[in-house]
């Protein structure tokens, strides 16, 4: 399930001393971006919000540091052309730290807005405080270069290309079409809108967050601002979730005064959504830590659900389950807009994986239903081999399955995202003037004996 992203601030210009010298209070987030980008690039670790040293800034900061990390990580194969073309030869492995931090203030400096002086100061700053004195020239001549040309040498790259793993870029072409896959690229590089799912009266609550309403149901904000100082946060009138990772649970129908049992369910999103609109929720996740975390975000909203600590493809329900829904664990690759790092991160191994785990939560989600039952999967995923495919699959193993297709009024009327098997299929570039939306696909099983 999607984490939720906050919207970036406007760029700070304080990074420096009237006397020209970074701040302290410049240095700190970009010292923390610096460290997120290098953990992403050169560690695997994957971009969240527990780290420590993030927390430990200020509000304001700590939205600065995101914003400039997710910028890297979204622009990073554009970055790297850029700084390639501004020095001789490559920058040695003994030297990483100086690269990424040229990364992350050609972040600045092209992608965030930040001043050009601010920019040069605080980088040339950082590389000396990592030990590098040596390179300071180096860094200030490739920004000095870029501040005045990086612009126009932006402008005629390939973003799209550039900023999308070749394995992404060649599956997403089989997939979707190569006009498609770009389109789904360029979405990846902006920043997304703020969604919220509203427990009711909501054209009440857009007026009060001048946010948009969509036709699913939802709202969309634009504006900046941290989640927790918002109206209707502290009282728990709401809760983040992407528009589309909204839409799988709407398939299971009328649920209110039904029983419903949510697997894979933390952090809570659709376990929140079906609580709202009625429905008995069994909510089961493998970690107790996640599950933890349900608890709260169902504790916020003033929602209930019974929360089992088991492994979905173990674990049975003591009588058979009427509606099921699975939003089994993925690549997460339909999530980038939010999560940059996901395709820094993600390998093709990383499909070959979870396509078994996904085809045995599938087998034991099938074996809850009883006759007449109806099971929703969905996965936050682009990739064929995590949706359609795993639904084929499942069908030819279990012929008392059928599909049960979408129809476009369940879906805010998005018939687009219908594919020619009935299934639900949300992409990046859908609503691209409202901002685009995450990547999900779903599908709707009953079972008729």
């Amino acid at each position: 399930m999607a984490r939720p992203v906050p919207q970036r601030p406007a760029a700070s210009d304080d990074a420096s001393t009237a006397a020209g010298a970074p701040s302290a209070q410049g240095l700190a987030p970009r010292a923390v971006a610096l460290d997120i980008v290098a953990g992403v690039l050169r560690r695997g670790r994957a971009m969240d919000d527990d780290r420590p040293d993030l927390l430990a800034l200020p509000p304001r900061d700590r939205a600065f540091a995101r914003s400039i990390a997710a910028a890297t990580l979204r622009r990073a194969g554009q970055i790297d052309a850029l700084i390639a073309q501004c020095v001789e030869r490559p920058i040695p492995a003994r030297d990483a730290v100086a690269h990424d931090v040229l990364r992350i203030a050609v972040a600045q400096l092209l992608f965030v807005g930040v001043p050009a002086h601010a920019a040069v100061a605080t980088a040339v700053a950082l590389v000396r405080a990592h030990g590098k004195p040596r390179l300071t020239g180096l860094v200030n001549a490739v920004l000095r270069r870029l501040a005045q040309q990086g612009r126009a040498m932006a402008a005629v790259q390939d973003a799209a290309r550039l900023d999308t793993p070749d394995w992404l870029w060649r599956s997403w072409s089989a997939a979707y079409g190569e006009a498609t896959a770009r389109a789904i690229a360029a979405a990846h590089q902006n920043e997304p809108p703020l969604d919220l799912c509203v427990k009711e009266d909501a054209p009440g609550w857009a007026k009060k967050l001048g946010a948009d309403l969509l036709p699913t149901g939802g709202l969309r904000r634009h504006g900046g601002g941290a989640i927790s100082e918002l109206p209707g946060f502290a009282e728990g009138a709401w809760w983040v979730q992407d528009a589309a990772a909204s839409l799988p649970a709407k398939l299971l129908g009328e649920v209110r005064g039904r029983k419903v049992i949510d697997l894979c369910a933390a952090p809570g999103g659709k376990t929140m959504q079906l609580a709202s609109a009625g429905a008995a929720v069994t909510a089961v996740d493998i970690s107790s830590k996640r599950l933890g975390r349900v608890r709260e975000n169902l504790g916020r909203v003033g929602l209930s659900a019974a929360l089992v600590a088991a492994d979905a493809a173990a674990w049975r329900p003591a009588e058979p389950a009427a509606l099921v829904l699975l939003d089994a664990p993925c690549t997460a690759t339909g999530t980038i807009r939010r999560h940059p790092d996901v395709q820094r991160l993600k390998k093709p191994g990383d499909v070959e994986r979870l396509v078994q785990a996904q085809d045995r939560l599938l087998a034991s989600a099938a074996s809850m239903l009883g006759a007449g039952g109806m099971l929703v999967y969905a996965v936050c995923s682009l990739q064929t081999e995590e949706g359609p495919e795993r639904i084929a699959a499942l069908l030819a193993r279990e012929p008392a399955l059928s599909r049960v297709p979408v129809t476009a009024g369940e879906i805010g009327g998005l018939a687009g995202a219908i594919t020619p098997d009935g299934d639900l299929r949300t992409l990046p570039c859908h609503w691209a003037q409202r901002g685009g939306m995450d990547g999900f696909y779903a599908a709707r099983l009953r079972r008729e004996t």
